[in-house]
C-alpha cells in the first residue's frame, strides 16, 4: 500500500469529526506510533467507519453491549414460550454475584441442544394427553397403560428409571392407601421428574416412530392368525426323545418382539421348553464372532445336505453339509471347546456359552433341563454314530475330546427357556446383532448377516427349500416345538408348540408362518411398491391406501394417463375415492381429459355413474365446467351401457384377440333356426390357428346367438 494513503485518511477524518473526536483520534495515533503503516490504516479505516455514524469507540462498544442484553434468539423464545421462562435480564440495575450466576445459569440453559428443549416440551404435552380435567392430575396407570398399546412393557429395561422413580415416590408419599407404585396420581412437576430419564424412548413411542408404528392393529391381526392356527390338530409328539414325548399336544404359544423393543405374546408362552436345534445358529454365532467365517467353515459346509437332520452322511469334502444338522452342530461344538476357550473345563464353557445366549435374550430366562439332557445322552446312539464317523474322517479340530464334546452338544439342545426369551434372541438377530431392550452389540453384522444365510437355505430340516419358497424368511425349527423366525430389520417372532410333522416340524409354528406372509409383505422377495394385496405394518395406518388414492386422483386430475396406466398394472383398484367420494372419473371429467376418462372407461372398466357425497355423477362434473367432448363421450357410453349385447367388452381381457373379434362379429349377425352353429372348416381353421376351439352344441337346432353365447360364458375353454 502506498505510505501517503494514512495521511490523506487523517486530513479527513479531521475534516468530518467534531473537536472530542479528533481528541480521541490523536490519542490512539499516538499509541499506535510504532505500529506498521499498514496497522494504522487498517485502524484509521475503522476510526473513519465508526466516525461516519457519530459514534466513538466506547461509545459504540456500550452500545453493542446494551444491545447483546436485550437481544433474545426468536426460535429460543418460541420453544420455551410456553414454560414462560426469561434467559435474559434487560434491567440496568447493577447485579449482586448470586444474580449474575443465575443469569449465567439460565444462559447455559438456554444453550442447550434444541432437541433436548423439544423433549422438554414432550414431557407437557404428554401430562396434558393424559391428565385429569377435573384434578389436573395424570393417572400413571393410564399412562402405563397407553404405554402398552404402543408394545412397551413396564418391565422393559429402558423404562427402568422410571419405574424406580415411581417407587420412590410412592415411598415418599409415604405409601397412599388404595395406590400402588404403578397407579398413582401425579401433579405436573413430579411427572416429569419421573419421566425424565426415559423421555426419548417414551416420545418416540407416542410419536408413532418405531418399526411397527400401528402397533394395536398389527396386534390384532396376530392374534387372528394365532386362533386360526390353534385350531390345527395335526402332527405328533417327538418320542426318540423320551422326555419331549411328555409334553402337553394342546400347548400353542407366540411371543414377538420388534428391533425396536415392542413386545406383544399371546398363548403358552411361559411355559418351559428345551431349545434343541434352536440353538445350533446361537452356537453358530459364537463360532463365527470368535474364530471368523474362514476357520469355521475350513470344518463346516455351508451347503444344505438334502438328507434328514440326523443322517450319517458327509458331503463331498468329508465335511458336515451345513452348521444346522447334527453333524454340523457337533462339529461347530467342537470347534468351541478346542478353539474358542481351549483351556476352560466342560463347566466353565457351558457358563460361557450360556452368558452368551441370556445377553442375546436381554437377560430373560435361561435355564436347563437336567431330565431332558440326561434322556437324550442316553437315547444318543445316532448322535454318538455321527461323533465317531467325523472322527474317522478327521474333521474335528487336535486334541478334541469326544466324549466332552458330544457331552456340550446335549446340553445346548437341553437348555431350557420360554417364547419370551426366545423372541428377543430373535429380535436380536434380526437387529444386526444388538439387543432391543438392552441395546448391547452381543455380535457383529456380518456375523449375523452368515447366521441368517444358513437360516434361511437350511433351518427347517428337509423343509428348508419349500419353506425358503413359501415363507422367504430366514428360521430354525427344533424337536420340542419351537419355530424361530426372523424379520430381517422389522422383528423376531418365536412360536411354539410340540406337535410336529413327519420332517420333524411344529405344524401350528409352519402355519403361521406361511398364514403370515400371505397377509403381510415380509417375504424377502415381496414388491414393497406395487404389491397392493398385502399390508405393510411397517407404515402407518392409512399412509399406504390414502398416498395411493392420493396419488390416483392427482393422476387423473393432471391427465397423465400413463401415471394411470402405472396405477392399473401394479394391481391398484382404480375405483378409489377420497373421503368426499369423489373418483378418478369425477376429476378427469371435472378438469377435461378426455383421454383419461376413455382409459378409466374402456380399460379399467370402472363404473360410469359413481356418485359423491353431494350426488354429482362426473358427467355432471364435465357439464358443470363446460366440458362438452367428455358430456358428449360419456352419454354416448351410458347409452351402450344400458344395452350390453350390441357390444361385447370381455372384462378380463384388454387387448381383442382374433378369436374374440370373431365372437363379436357372429354376435351381431341377424340369425334363425336354420342356422347351423358349426363352424365351416375355414373357419375352423382359423381358430385353432388362434389356438381357441369352438365348442359344438349339444342341440342342433340352436340359434348362433346362442352358441356364441355360450362359447363366450364357457370360461374353461382353452384361450379365455
Amino acid at each position: 500500500m502506498l505510505k501517503g494513503v494514512p495521511s490523506l485518511a487523517g486530513r479527513n477524518l479531521r475534516l468530518l469529526t467534531t473537536q472530542g473526536q479528533v481528541l480521541v483520534h490523536h490519542q490512539h495515533r499516538a499509541k499506535a506510533s510504532a505500529a506498521e503503516p499498514a496497522e494504522l490504516l487498517d485502524q484509521e479505516t475503522d476510526l473513519s467507519k465508526r466516525a461516519k455514524f457519530g459514534h466513538t469507540g466506547k461509545q459504540l462498544q456500550q452500545k453493542i453491549c446494551k444491545e447483546k442484553k436485550l437481544r433474545a434468539p426468536p426460535l429460543l423464545n418460541l420453544v420455551f414460550a410456553n414454560r414462560k421462562l426469561s434467559f435474559y435480564d434487560t434491567s440496568s440495575t447493577p447485579k449482586t454475584k448470586e444474580d449474575n450466576a443465575k443469569l449465567s445459569q439460565r444462559r447455559h440453559y438456554s444453550m442447550r441442544p434444541h432437541r433436548e428443549q423439544e423433549q422438554r416440551n414432550a414431557e407437557d404435552v404428554l401430562f396434558d394427553m393424559f391428565a385429569s380435567e377435573e384434578t389436573g392430575l395424570i393417572s400413571m396407570g393410564k399412562f402405563l397403560a397407553g404405554l402398552k398399546t404402543t408394545g412397551i412393557r413396564r418391565n422393559d429395561p429402558r423404562v427402568r428409571e422410571l419405574m424406580d422413580n415411581l417407587k420412590k415416590v410412592h415411598k415418599l408419599n409415604n405409601y397412599e392407601t388404595g395406590s400402588s407404585a404403578e397407579t398413582q396420581h401425579l401433579n405436573r412437576e413430579t411427572f416429569k421428574a419421573v419421566v425424565a430419564p426415559n423421555i426419548v424412548l417414551i416420545a418416540k413411542a407416542f410419536r408413532q416412530q418405531f418399526v411397527i408404528p400401528d402397533f394395536t392393529s398389527f396386534v390384532k391381526d396376530i392374534e387372528d392368525i394365532y386362533n386360526r392356527c390353534k385350531t390345527n390338530t395335526l402332527g405328533k409328539l417327538a418320542d426318540y426323545i423320551p422326555q419331549l414325548s411328555r409334553y402337553n399336544p394342546d400347548s400353542w404359544g407366540l411371543s414377538i418382539c420388534t428391533i425396536d423393543g415392542q413386545r406383544f405374546s399371546i398363548g403358552d408362552v411361559e411355559v418351559p421348553f428345551t431349545l434343541q436345534s434352536c440353538s445350533k445358529p446361537l452356537t453358530y454365532a459364537i463360532a463365527l464372532e470368535k474364530l471368523g467365517p474362514k476357520v469355521v467353515h475350513s470344518y463346516v459346509g455351508q451347503e444344505p445336505s438334502g438328507r434328514n437332520f440326523n443322517e450319517l452322511v458327509l458331503d463331498q469334502n468329508k465335511k458336515p453339509h451345513n452348521p444346522m444338522i447334527n453333524a454340523g452342530a457337533i462339529l461347530t461344538c467342537s470347534l468351541m471347546n478346542a478353539l474358542v476357550k481351549p483351556d476352560m473345563t466342560s463347566a466353565e464353557i457351558f457358563d460361557y456359552t450360556m452368558s452368551w445366549f441370556k445377553r442375546l435374550s436381554g437377560g430373560e430366562y435361561i435355564g436347563f433341563n437336567n431330565a431332558v439332557f440326561l434322556s437324550e445322552r442316553e437315547a444318543a446312539d445316532r448322535n454318538y454314530a455321527l461323533g465317531f464317523y467325523m472322527r474317522e474322517n478327521k474333521c474335528f479340530p487336535k486334541r478334541t475330546n469326544l466324549k466332552e464334546v458330544m457331552d456340550f452338544y446335549f446340553q445346548c439342545c437341553s437348555m431350557e427357556t420360554n417364547c419370551e426369551a426366545m423372541s428377543v434372541i430373535a429380535a436380536s438377530l434380526a437387529n444386526g446383532g444388538i439387543c432391543p431392550t438392552t441395546e448391547e452389540k452381543v455380535f457383529r453384522p456380518e456375523v449375523i448377516r452368515d447366521v441368517l444365510s444358513i437360516m434361511h437355505s437350511c433351518g427347517t430340516y428337509d423343509y428348508s427349500g419349500q419353506f425358503a419358497f413359501k415363507v422367504g424368511l430366514p428360521a430354525k425349527s427344533g424337536v420340542s416345538g419351537g419355530m424361530m423366525l426372523v424379520i430381517p430389520n422389522v422383528m423376531g417372532i418365536f412360536a411354539w408348540s410340540p406337535p410336529l410333522d413327519h420332517l420333524g416340524n411344529t405344524v401350528r409354528g409352519l402355519q403361521f408362518c406361511e398364514e403370515l406372509v400371505s397377509m403381510f409383505n415380509f417375504h424377502r422377495y415381496d414388491n414393497l411398491k406395487h404389491l397392493s394385496n398385502k399390508k405393510d405394518p411397517r407404515k402407518h395406518r392409512y399412509e399406504t391406501k390414502g398416498l395411493s388414492i392420493v396419488n390416483l386422483l392427482f393422476s387423473a386430475a393432471s391427465g397423465d394417463v400413463t401415471a394411470l396406466r402405472r396405477h392399473r398394472l401394479s394391481g391398484m383398484d382404480i375405483t378409489l375415492a377420497d373421503y368426499d367420494g369423489r373418483t378418478a372419473l369425477h376429476l378427469a371429467a371435472s378438469e377435461g381429459h378426455l383421454e383419461c376418462v376413455k382409459f378409466l372407461l374402456e380399460q379399467c372398466h370402472v363404473p360410469h355413474n359413481p356418485k359423491d357425497r353431494w350426488g354429482n355423477l362426473p358427467v355432471d362434473e364435465a357439464e358443470n365446467f363446460g366440458h362438452s367432448h367428455v358430456v358428449e363421450f360419456l352419454r354416448s357410453w351410458a347409452e351402450k351401457v344400458d344395452q350390453p349385447n350390441e357390444e361385447c367388452q370381455p372384462e378380463a381381457v384388454t387387448t381383442k384377440t382374433q378369436a374374440d373379434e370373431e365372437i363379436c362379429s357372429t354376435s351381431d349377425l341377424e340369425t334363425s333356426p336354420a342356422t347351423s352353429p358349426i363352424p365351416t372348416p375355414a373357419e375352423s381353421g382359423s381358430r385353432a390357428g388362434s389356438g381357441r376351439s369352438s365348442p359344438v352344441p349339444s342341440d342342433a337346432g340352436s340359434t348362433a346367438s346362442a352358441g356364441s353365447a355360450s362359447s363366450i360364458d364357457d370360461k374353461t375353454k382353452p384361450g379365455l
